[in-house]
């Protein structure tokens, strides 16, 4: 599911998931939140680097996504780490359950982002983890991919 970045208004991205883990799919989801933590979101301040998703109760939870509290609330704030319910069709749940549970799979998320109304959607990623050699072997590549692009700039 590719979308440009002039259409969405990234509230928060997890940059450091895709040097950890290989991502196999991506899923779209809708997530519930209260009005402070959406006007929290808008002043792009939330950080999902720890975040991850998981089953509970036959649905989806986003856990340890840090939203912070919005000042101009008083008291009736949310609590910053609550699980936030995922909004998934049942189809995208059942597939997503059975490769956590039988690929040792893990649902990591991208990104916290405004759709085109509005909505605040997550961008999860049905994930792999990465080992050191791995890692290493992802940046070795991407490294010869930049002098190769250098040399080929200065030839021609």
């Amino acid at each position: 599911m590719a979308r440009s970045a002039a259409t969405d208004r990234f509230a928060a991205q997890n940059r450091k998931a895709r040097h950890d883990y290989f991502i196999e799919d991506t899923f779209e989801a809708g997530v519930m939140l209260l009005g402070t933590e959406v006007k929290s979101l808008r002043q792009g301040r939330a950080s999902i680097g720890e975040a991850f998703a998981a089953e509970q109760g036959g649905e989806f939870f986003l856990f340890n996504a840090y939203i912070p509290e919005y000042e101009a609330a008083n008291r009736f704030n949310h609590a910053p780490r609550r699980p936030r319910k995922l909004l998934l069709h049942r189809r995208e749940m059942n597939r997503l359950l059975g490769s956590v549970q039988r690929g040792g799979m893990t649902l990591v998320p991208l990104s916290i982002y405004f759709n085109e109304r509005g909505i605040a959607k997550v961008q999860l990623g049905l994930a792999k983890g990465k080992r050191k050699v791995d890692k290493r072997d992802t940046e070795k590549e991407r490294d010869w991919s930049r002098d190769k692009a250098r040399l080929m700039r200065e030839k021609g």
